[in-house]
């Protein structure tokens, strides 16, 4: 299939090479010079612009904000017929819905597919995705997602596999928030934060995050990034708005979603996830 993938970056870009190695003619768009020099690096064509990629049968966007598909959505043609538009950004339910009907009035299909699992699941093929859709969308992309990962069929409505994200974006942020704080507590307790990391990690208080952002969190603030704190304050600013729509009680979202801010009005909104650590001091 012929597959443009918009948004190579972090975690795009190995997404976009698992296309490609499953035997798709993959084209990656993005603004940033940086991005597409790493793309070429690994062996995939980049532009910077959609109008500039080939015709194509299946557009993955994978984009920050709802600000940018939207952006995205204003740019694009008004014929989109043949085309079916995969959002696999974590944008929330309101804006795949709205950005999905605008679509469709272009002529495309579109089907909402979030995922989860970060870069380390990116380059080896193994996100989890959640798609919803009309099942015939779907299964026209099914070569397409099943490259990057495992499908989760969550139903027919646009904007389901987005409540879903949003339910496991709330755990995300809780999980990275608490296992910062643990960590202080280790450090405060004049204990050795990485002995401590090692002996819990395998027990009953362990979890993903604290096994993967444990030791980066251990490590100083220009550790490699693979997910920002800004993507975080994204990310928990649109729980914060899901929860707040439907009346739900977050209060450990709150606490998280507070802490994301803090670490990015300190000057760490570019640094990876792990750093929102330095709040506590």
């Amino acid at each position: 299939m012929n597959v443009t993938f918009i948004g190579i970056g972090a975690i795009g870009l190995p997404m976009a090479v698992q296309i490609q190695g499953a035997g798709h003619r993959v084209t990656g768009v993005d603004l940033s010079s940086h991005a597409r020099d790493m793309a070429q690096e690994n062996g995939l064509v980049a532009v910077d612009s959609f109008a500039a990629a080939p015709a194509a049968d299946v557009v993955v966007a994978m984009v920050a904000t709802p600000q940018q598909l939207a952006a995205l959505v204003d740019s694009v043609g008004a014929d989109l017929a043949g085309q079916t538009w995969v959002v696999m950004s974590t944008v929330g339910p309101d804006a795949v819905r709205e950005q999905g009907a605008r679509l469709a009035a272009k002529g495309a299909r579109v089907v909402d597919a979030p995922v989860t699992g970060g870069t380390a699941r990116a380059k080896t093929g193994q996100l989890v995705i959640f798609a919803s859709g009309l099942q015939a969308d779907i299964s026209a992309v099914r070569p397409v997602l099943d490259a990057m990962g495992s499908v989760r069929i969550t139903g027919p409505k646009l904007g389901d596999g987005q409540a879903i994200k949003v339910v496991n974006q709330h755990l995300c942020s809780v999980h990275i928030v608490a296992a910062a704080e643990a960590l202080n507590l280790a450090r405060s307790l004049k204990l050795d934060p990485a002995a401590v990391l090692e002996l819990i990690e395998k027990g009953a208080a362990g979890s993903w995050m604290l096994s993967d952002r444990g030791p980066r969190m251990l490590q100083g603030t220009d550790v490699n990034v693979t997910s920002s704190i800004n993507i975080f304050v994204k990310d928990s600013d649109l729980v914060a708005a899901a929860a707040q729509s439907c009346g739900a009680d977050v209060p450990l979202l709150s606490i998280a979603n507070a802490r994301y801010h803090e670490a990015a009005d300190a000057g760490l909104g570019l640094r990876d996830d792990s750093r929102v650590i330095e709040t506590w001091r």
